[in-house]
């Protein structure tokens, strides 16, 4: 069962990731599209008959809106896994991952012990202003205990996040202060950022290879994406790495832009059609101020919908080697139509074409959702995350790149240059601490009781040679010993230069975020290593 851990883990806490980026894959302009079977509007059926006879003439009075909700969820769940039904309570939030900003406090924050200790304060944000600092521990909210098992991720963000003007009162533990502190914050708007980091990540006396990790593509993407460009360009960046891995999508308007700024007037960057979905097609327009820099894409097994969008036509035009993992295989468009009660329905319109004409679509069965999250599992279980000779594609088609290179659909976009997940290091003991999160919880810890010091550094590179100076490890190990994995000195000394990269990363992270956090981590990456030997 341990060699199942990771990958189970991993596609857990990718799935949320999945499903909000599969969510919106069109173009920003799609609502405004009419049909060909005609506008879609809502009329009386036999649903909607049976539910106000239930309303009306039921024996019992009924809840006929959980109901109803219910009803809805059931239904979609019998169509494709990425069409969605969306109910009100829920739809903000939803539609806030990808918009340019929500209204909120601006913390970051995680959950520990059963209390939402702030990892960070966002720069310009209604904490910041008021004095909340990171490494405080929320205790109560509106004079109300908000602390216990039953806080989790989902009720936090529901708290905290309001209508920007109104008003909410925190109880604030801090580190050295005896009686709880109380701040009253005003919401306001807080950004969402699709850019986690730009820099330089390599200086070879021939060129500079820039770096940008693009997470999402939301509504500011590209705004995001081309500044981090020009900026990059500024410092002398002469060649760029475009990081896609994780990334599970979002609009595909964002992507047409982005990869247009790489192509030729008149190349093909996406197309999609569907049963009642009129073809639309985006070509580039010759504008694109990147046209002729070298580039690299990366992606992984997580890298969907949108990623695949921009990866495909960086690939079909051969105008970039893509480098990592067969990506996740999302090829489904899906249009969000609104219902009068504020609840949505997500449902897939179209299938999008890469410029060979290949869908990447994976296969699936109609309401058979388990077992196409499943299949990402089977791909490990095939041993595909370690050897490109695993790769299967359902699709025996043979599409051709500009150049004339085969490639195949119906199951994600398969790198140019395949590199597997290296496993010389790892062993049961680091495995254990990772999937765990232990080593998590212990880069918060030591962040929290060394804050001060750390925060005299202002850049990654100094702060890690700090941090090497440090007994860190035998700290770590004494740590997860305490929270029941026993110390193994052979595989901990194995695993050492892993553990180290790991911890140093996300104490960095703890304190610069993540313009500290990725180049530290990436500089080791092998992905990112066998990038910048390309370049």
């Amino acid at each position: 069962m341990k060699k199942y851990l990771l990958p189970v883990l991993t596609v857990v806490g990718m799935g949320l990731g999945i499903l909000i980026g599969s969510a919106l894959t069109q173009n920003a302009n799609a609502q405004r599209i009419t049909f060909r079977n005609g506008s879609w509007n809502i009329e009386t059926s036999k649903v909607d008959r049976l539910l106000q006879l239930m309303e009306t003439a039921y024996v019992d009075s009924l809840n006929i809106d959980s109901i109803t909700d219910e009803a809805m969820t059931d239904l979609v769940q019998k169509l494709d896994p990425h069409s969605a039904y969306i109910p009100k309570e829920d739809l903000e939030m939803v539609n806030s991952e990808l918009s340019g900003s929500f209204s909120g406090i601006g913390v970051q924050f995680t959950i520990q012990q059963d209390t939402i200790r702030i990892i960070a304060v966002i720069a310009g944000g209604p904490s910041e202003g008021v004095g909340v600092l990171a490494g405080d521990k929320i205790i109560t909210v509106d004079d109300s205990l908000f602390v216990g098992k039953k806080i989790n991720n989902e009720k936090v963000m529901r708290t905290l996040r309001g209508e920007k003007g109104t008003k909410v009162k925190l109880g604030i533990q801090r580190a050295g202060t005896a009686e709880l502190l109380y701040y009253t914050i005003t919401r306001g708007d807080i950004p969402v950022n699709s850019v986690d980091a730009k820099f330089i990540i390599d200086k070879s006396p021939k060129t500079k290879i820039g770096f940008v990790r693009v997470n999402k593509f939301g509504e500011t993407t590209y705004r995001e994406f081309i500044t981090a460009l020009a900026e990059l360009k500024a410092k002398g960046a002469t060649s760029y790495i475009v990081d896609l891995r994780e990334n599970s999508g979002g609009y595909m308007e964002q992507a047409i832009r982005m990869a247009n700024e790489f192509l030729d007037r008149g190349d093909l960057i996406v197309y999609a059609e569907g049963r009642a979905y009129p073809r639309y097609e985006a070509a580039a327009n010759g504008a694109g101020r990147f046209r002729d820099v070298p580039l690299v894409v990366l992606i992984d097994d997580f890298s969907a919908s949108a990623s695949e969008i921009f990866s495909g036509a960086m690939q079909d035009n051969d105008r970039a080697q893509i480098v990592g993992r067969r990506s996740f295989g999302k090829g489904l468009v899906q249009q969000q139509m609104p219902f009068a009660d504020g609840s949505a329905i997500r449902l897939t319109v179209a299938r999008y074409y890469t410029p060979s004409g290949r869908c990447i679509q994976k296969p699936y069965t109609l309401g058979d959702q388990e077992d196409y999250q499943k299949e990402l599992l089977e791909r490990f279980d095939h041993g595909e995350f370690y050897s490109a000779d695993s790769v299967h594609f359902s699709d025996t088609t043979a599409y051709y790149t500009k150049s004339g290179r085969i490639v195949r659909g119906g199951g994600g976009i398969m790198p140019d240059i395949f590199v597997g997940r290296d496993t010389t290091l790892n062993t049961p003991w680091y495995n254990r601490c990772v999937n765990l999160a232990i080593t998590y919880q212990f880069a918060y810890r030591y962040t929290d009781a060394h804050r001060k010091q750390l925060s005299q550094y202002k850049d990654w590179k100094s702060m890690e040679q700090y941090l090497n100076r440090q007994n860190i490890l035998r700290e770590f190990v004494d740590f997860a010993e305490e929270k029941g994995i026993e110390p193994n000195e052979k595989e901990i000394q194995k695993s050492k230069p892993l553990m180290m990269r790991l911890l140093n990363a996300y104490i960095v992270r703890n304190i610069l975020g993540d313009e500290g956090f990725f180049p530290l981590f990436e500089r080791d990456d092998e992905i990112t290593k066998k990038a910048i030997e390309i370049l």
